[in-house]
């Protein structure tokens, strides 16, 4: 079960290294605290931290790119 763990984290790694660049365009940048039962738990630092799209960025960027990617992903939350 802990490498069905870790590969996933590995996954969710991957697809937003693919994401990163983008927000950092901006100023932005999204950080990766937990997985936990197939919620991605990540901070949005730099711009996005104060952005008023913030909510629109997380659910409909950062969350649909990371279910395509990653279907074991139920939900991507801000913490």
């Amino acid at each position: 079960m802990k490498e069905v763990r870790i590969k996933m984290k590995e996954k969710i790694e991957a697809a937003l290294d693919r994401i990163r660049p983008y927000l950092q365009r901006d100023g932005g940048d999204v950080e990766l605290v937990a997985v936990e039962d197939g919620v991605v738990k990540v901070r949005l630092k730099g711009a996005c931290s104060g952005c008023p799209m913030a909510t629109m960025t997380l659910k409909h960027g950062i969350e649909r790119i990371l279910k395509q990617m990653v279907p074991e992903v139920k939900e991507v939350v801000a913490v």
